[in-house]
């Protein structure tokens, strides 16, 4: 293939790549325009300076994003895979609070654990515990006692077979001038693919992710200091 030949490939999937785009642009307008509820539970969390509420995680904003990582009770590590996710939280949280968002991490592991896998990763994102509270549950990425013993629990708006304690996902919420909080927006599983830039370049070149081959999708993924 001469360059001319790639020129008029690559203009040909340009036209797809802008259409895409904008039916991206489509979905946004069509989720900020979703209805919204009232949360009444006042839930209370452990943070790395004791408890703290779900108002006091808007740290004064309107807007908050809480970002489900999967930290078991049990666990003394965080899930990799929710690491990879993590390495870039960050550096974006400067920008999002100029757009009145602020931004933490929720897990059912002990605070202490939380913040010893922190530390080690050289994190310093807000990150609290809901060890004391039915936040994970509510937001069914843990399953209750029922779903326990049934070995089925509502993840990603379905009910499917239990296959581990935590899962992930990300919720949004927004603090009216009342003081009110409102649950407006929960994504899960592959719905949380977009947040990830290193995938976003990875999907730019010419083997992509390369994982067709392996056990399952993110086989290749460890944290940042097992490579």
């Amino acid at each position: 293939m001469n360059k001319q030949q790639w020129l008029e490939a690559r203009i040909a999937l340009l036209e797809k790549e802008k259409a895409h785009i904008r039916a991206g642009d489509e979905i946004a307008a069509q989720r900020r325009k979703l209805p919204k509820y009232e949360i009444s539970e006042n839930y209370v969390f452990q943070g790395q300076l004791g408890s703290t509420t779900l108002a006091e995680l808007f740290e004064n904003r309107s807007q908050l994003i809480l970002q489900h990582f999967m930290f078991g009770p049990g666990a003394d590590v965080g899930c990799p895979f929710c690491s990879f996710w993590a390495d870039g939280y960050n550096p974006m949280i400067t920008h999002l609070n100029q757009r009145d968002i602020s931004f933490a991490v929720v897990s059912s592991a002990p605070i202490e654990k939380l913040m010893a896998y922190r530390n080690r990763m050289k994190w310093s994102f807000t990150w609290v515990s809901s060890a004391a509270n039915t936040f994970n549950i509510d937001f069914n990425v843990s399953p209750s006692k029922a779903d326990i013993k049934r070995g089925k629990m509502e993840y990603n708006y379905r009910e499917s077979k239990l296959s581990s304690h935590e899962s992930h996902g990300a919720s949004v919420f927004e603090r009216a001038e009342t003081g009110k909080i409102y649950h407006t927006y929960s994504t899960y599983g592959r719905g949380l693919n977009q947040m990830n830039a290193a995938y976003a370049y990875i999907d730019l070149t010419p083997r992509g992710r390369q994982e067709e081959d392996l056990p399952y999708g993110m086989a290749w993924v460890k944290r940042h200091d097992e490579y």
